[in-house]
């Protein structure tokens, strides 16, 4: 199993940038698909992106996409959210989730190990 913490969320303005990252415990992390959910007020859980195992292949919510990119350095057992050109509908909470599975996957159900989330607010 891997264990998941997020970082750097906080309260920023429309057009500023922060880097999230999820820190993982475990011995799985580097063969783990590792993906970012967020969750608005009164909103269902929705995908932002995913990475594979080796980093070599992401995926993007199309509301994302152009804007956020993921990452991922296994030497540190991390996994990284960076968010750019932020807007106000970015306010969310942020999971990071990982899955033993190699298929990218925009579907919270393929994930078995989340994180507590972190707060993103975005001001107007």
């Amino acid at each position: 199993q891997v264990q998941l913490v997020e970082s750097g969320g906080g309260l920023v303005q429309a057009g500023d940038s922060l880097r999230l990252s999820c820190a993982a415990s475990g011995r799985t992390f580097s063969r783990s698909t590792m993906g970012w959910f967020r969750q608005a007020p009164g909103k269902e859980r929705d995908f932002v992106a995913v990475i594979s195992w080796r980093g070599g292949i992401a995926d993007y919510a199309d509301s994302v996409k152009g804007r956020f990119t993921i990452s991922r350095d296994n030497a540190k057992s991390t996994a990284y959210l960076q968010m750019n050109s932020l807007k106000p509908e970015d306010t969310a909470v942020y999971y990071c989730a990982a899955s033993q599975t190699s298929a990218l996957t925009r579907v919270d159900v393929g994930y078995d190990q989340w994180g507590q989330g972190t707060q993103v607010t975005v001001s107007s």
